[in-house]
This record gives C-alpha cells, structure tokens and sequence, in this order.
C-alpha cells in the first residue's frame, strides 16, 4: 500500500507542476516573458532548494525525457516547415549547423580553458555542449511570441535550429568518449560525424515515408491518426540512435516529409502536435529545472557568467559572421541572426551526459550549461522582438490566422475545408481573384452566413471558408496575408502582368495560351470590357475570367479600359512533395514569362 501512495503522490506532483507551467503561461505573456524559461524558474522552485523541498538527481530520467521531448520538437519543427522556405536559405542554414556549432565550441574552448582550469579536450567538450541553438527556444518564440519574420532571416534560423543539434550532440558524444578512453581525437571526429549524418538523413527519408505511406493507404479509426505520427516519430528515432545515427535529424527530415505532402487527417495531426509540443516542453524544462541545484550555481555562477557573455557577445557573432560571409547576408541580417542564437533544453540535456558517464569535471559542465541558459533566454529571449523591430525585420502583420477542417471525400484523396480572416490589405482583396483549384464555399459577414453564390465580393472584415486540396492549402495561405508581406506574397500563385487595353485578345491567347472563343480573337483588351460592362458601368477591379486567367481592369478613360493587369496562375506545385525543393520549374516560368513579354513589345513595333 505504501508504494500504491508513492505513486499517487508522484502523479499529484506531476500534475500540479504542469498545470502550474500552464497558468503561468498567462502570467508571462502578460509580462512579455519568454515562457521557456518561466518552466525552468517553476523546475527549480519545486526542487530542493526551492519552495517544493523535491529532490531529483536521476539524470537518466532526465536523459530520457530530454531525449523524447527533443525528438517531439523537432519532427514538429519538420511538420511545419513548407519546402518553400529552403528556397534561398539552405545553404547559409546548413552551414551555420555545422561549421557554426564547429566554430562556436572551438572559440569556446580557450575561455574555457583559463576560466575553469580545463584541458583543450575538456573545454572543446564545454564549446559543444553549449555551441547550439536551441528548436524549442526558437521555434516557441518566433512562432508561439507572435513575431513574423522576414522570410530570409526566419528561414534560415528556423532551419539552423532544427538541424545544428545533431551536431552537437555527436559533437558531445565523441568528446565524451575519447576523454574516457584517453584516445588520439585525429580521424574520430570527421568518422563519427559522417556516420551519424548519414544515417540520421537515411532512416529520416525511409522512415517519412514509409510513416506518408501506411498513413494514407491505412483507414485508421478516427482519433488514430495522430497518435500514430507521434509513435512512428519516436520509432524513427530510436530505430536510428540504436543503430549509431543522428535520431534528431532523423525525426527532422522525417518531419519534413510529411508536412509536405498530403497526409490523411493532417489538421488534426497538427492539432494534436500543438498539445505534444508543448507538453513536451513544458515537461522538459521543470524536469531539468528540478535537476539543479541552485546553492551549487553559486560556486560556478560569476566565471559562468563570464563564460556565457563571452558565449553571446564573442563566439557566437563571430561564427555566424564568419558562416554567412559568402552569402548575401547584409549587416542588419547577420547582427540580429547573430543574436537569436538562444540556448535552451539541449545544452542542458547535453550537459547530463558526463553526469550520467561520471566525467571528472561533470557537475562544472552542467551547473555552467545551466548559467549559459538562464542568461541567454533573459537577455535574447526578452529583447528578441525589440530588435526585430528596431532592424527592421519584422513584418508589420502576422500571417493569415487560418483554420482548417479536414473532409474525407468518399473515394477521393482528403480534401481541407480552410476558414480565413479577410484583412483589409491582403491580397485577396486587392485583386478579388481566387485561384481555380479553390473553392469558395460561404463566408460569414457579421451575424449573416453567406453562400458562396450571395457573396459578390470578399470583405475586410470578412472570415470565408474555401474548399481546397491539402497540397495547394500552403498556398491559398499567402492570399491572406498582409501585402506588407512581399518576401510571401501571391507572386508563386499569380503571374501579374501589365498590358495594353489596345492588345488583341488573339496575340494574348498566342503569347499566354489564353482560352479564349473564336468571336474574341479580335477584339481588343478595351472593347472587351466595353462589351461586357458598358462604358458606365466599368470600374477599376472590374475582372473578365478567361479560363483560370482573369482580366482586371485598371487604368479607365471616358468608360474605356486604357490598361489591365492580366493574371495567369502559375504552375502548380507538384502534387507530390520532394526532400529538397524544387528550383528549376520556378526559373523557367519566370524566363517564359520575360520571353513573352518582349515579343509582345517586338509585336507592338
């Protein structure tokens, strides 16, 4: 009976110290705290030198729950990241994942040195542990915060985050070892890491789509589906660590996949990936907060300060300069990349791995680790969206705020019913056009539904419902954002291009392929308005569809159109997604595009 109350008062425990992490969720936005470090605060109140009295020293559940919670955050991480947004940025990303976190421990290791007395080995080993940044620090605050981001600069840290831990975490395991068995370091590394990388990008693209496969030609009972990516990720996982891989990367890559092809029942898996983030948050960093001991920070705490300003003042500028000098990085974008470079749960989960090997020096690794993250989520994480601001990176708007409702058609591949928030300077509104493959279905106009029939013209202000395919539902989304939002516009939906209202609608259909009858190959872009509205009735905005191209009239004189804007939608995305996007077909319809135009100019002549 004893151990039956035991356990009751484990779970009271538990439960109390989550919902606690829950509630003050609203405390610290109130206060524009970052939350992360709100639920390190609560871990370390509950422990043994705090309020709770709770001691907690096993670091193997503590590498545990580390280990799960990482690999839940970073297929969430893959989940929501569009291949879309590599264009551009893969290269500087991928090189601040690996020769950043090289660099940032290497730059580390002298300070460590002289501050605490180490070897080189042992102070590279202290680089490494704290050299990267952390998914779940970025992604909650530059998704959760509510800062929109430029697209090249949020991209590619989004991108940094959730691919450099691998390398640090091979980084910190070889160090580990070659410290315990006292081995020569020369080829060890660049073996291990090639190994690691290998078969994390491996078991990551077999494992993503094996889990796209069995989901969509698998009838799961409803409610399942979810569950089922959760297991499978952590299966991913696991299977690749088990067998000397990057298990990180691996739920990343496998993350990717299926966030960028149609899966069955994707918004109720995003839905249930929200509640397991930030669980898996929340649950990480109490626990790691229960693990430290806040009298024994006080021995390390004025040289770990040190070392952790030196950490965001010195190393890590100076990497991230150093990686993004061959890119076209100006200074406003390497200074506020070189800020967001925040630490979190992974340095110190990694910090619990000479703990749990009993390396000399351990507790120095993790009560320093520990410093390097209390600063750096206090000073970057609170400054963060001043700065985006004061640099001027931040969009002026959010995104669309977008609500999605799965239909699974009889016999048809999953459709999305997605609800959208009108904006009074989307794009939607500026051109009133919606792409062929979407369907309007109603829109709710203050207290009055509206069918889609009834509905002559979009609204700001109005919230509309359009019926659309999974894999054209990322793209429908840049209708509604903002206009000041050009790094994501709707320049991949629509082709805008300024014409003549003197054009014939026959050099048109020649040079774009318009669908248009035999009686309108000689009328030109002004009769045709003309012909349709009258010379009264026609105002700029007024659209003729052609096919799934549209005229919209733009400049009008004495009630006829002088010049249009024809919009021509852009070839679709493939209906099947890649592992790494798809360049070529993006350039080519941009130079068809340029080809038309100059021979329509030449035709003029």
């Amino acid at each position: 009976m004893e151990s039956i109350g035991i356990v009751n008062t484990a779970l009271l425990l538990g439960s109390l110290l989550v919902l606690t992490g829950i509630f003050s969720s609203l405390i610290a936005s109130r206060f524009s705290a970052p939350l992360l470090l709100v639920f390190l605060v609560i871990g370390m109140l509950a422990g043994e030198d705090g309020i709770g009295g709770f001691v907690f020293n096993d670091y193997k559940i503590a590498y545990f729950v580390g280990s799960f919670s990482l690999a839940i955050i970073l297929f969430d991480g893959g989940l929501r990241t569009k291949l879309s947004a590599f264009r551009g940025v893969l290269a500087p990303s991928i090189t601040l994942a690996t020769l950043g976190v090289v660099l940032t421990a290497a730059i580390l290791a002298v300070p460590a040195v002289y501050l605490f007395g180490l070897s080189p080995l042992e102070g590279l080993l202290l680089g490494a542990v704290v050299a990267s940044t952390d998914a779940a620090a970025v992604f909650f605050l530059l998704r959760a915060g509510g800062l929109q981001l430029k697209h090249k600069v949020g991209s590619t840290l989004e991108i940094e985050s959730g691919t450099n831990d691998p390398i640090a975490v091979f980084l910190t395991l070889v160090l580990v070892q070659l410290i315990l068995s006292g081995a020569d370091p020369s080829g060890a590394l660049l073996s291990t890491l090639f190994q690691q990388a290998f078969f994390g990008a491996l078991f990551g693209v077999l494992g993503g789509y094996a889990a796209l496969t069995m989901l969509n030609r698998i009838h799961l009972p409803s409610g399942l589906h979810p569950l089922f990516v959760v297991a499978f990720a952590i299966f991913i996982f696991a299977t690749t660590a088990k067998l000397n891989g990057s298990g990180f990367l691996a739920v990343y890559i496998a993350g990717l996949i299926l966030g960028n092809n149609p899966v069955r029942a994707f918004p109720s898996i995003i839905k249930f990936h929200d509640a397991m983030t930030w669980l898996a948050q929340i649950v990480m960093f109490i626990v790691l907060g229960l693990l430290v001991t806040p009298s024994e920070l006080l021995i390390y705490g004025p040289m770990a300060i040190v070392f952790s300003m030196i950490l965001i003042f010195f190393a890590r500028p100076v990497a991230v300069w150093i990686c993004l000098f061959p890119f076209n990085f100006n200074t406003r974008e390497k200074t506020f990349v070189s800020w967001v470079g925040l630490r979190g749960a992974v340095s110190i989960f990694l910090a619990a791995i000479p703990m749990l090997t009993q390396l000399p020096n351990a507790a120095l690794y993790f009560n320093v680790a520990f410093f390097a993250v209390f600063v750096s989520l206090i000073l970057q994480g609170w400054s963060i969206n001043a700065l985006a601001r004061k640099l001027k990176l931040a969009l002026p708007r959010a995104a669309a705020h977008v609500s999605r409702i799965e239909l699974d058609l009889p016999g048809q591949t999953a459709y999305e019913l997605a609800g959208y928030s009108i904006v009074p300077d989307s794009e939607i509104l500026s051109h009133g056009v919606i792409p062929s493959w979407a369907s309007l279905n109603l829109v709710v106009r203050g207290e009055n539904i509206l069918k889609a029939h009834e509905v002559e013209r979009l609204q700001a202000g109005d919230y509309a419902y359009f019926l659309v395919r999974p894999e054209q539902a990322h793209r429908m989304d840049k209708l509604f954002v903002s206009n000041d939002d050009l790094a994501v516009g709707t320049r991949n939906i629509f082709q805008k291009i300024r014409i003549s209202g003197a054009d014939t609608m026959g050099s048109l259909k020649q040079l774009y392929g318009l669908s248009t009858t035999k009686d309108q190959k000689t009328l030109t872009v002004g009769k045709l308005f003309t012909d349709k509205y009258g010379p009264d009735n026609i105002t700029a905005g007024s659209k003729i569809f052609i096919g799934s191209a549209t005229l919209v009239a733009r400049d009008i004189t004495n009630g006829f159109v002088i010049s249009a804007d024809l919009l021509l939608e852009s070839v679709s995305e493939s209906k099947r997604a890649y592992p790494f996007p798809r360049f070529m077909s993006f350039y080519r319809e941009k130079m068809k595009i340029t080809q038309n135009k100059i021979r329509l100019i030449r035709n003029k002549k």
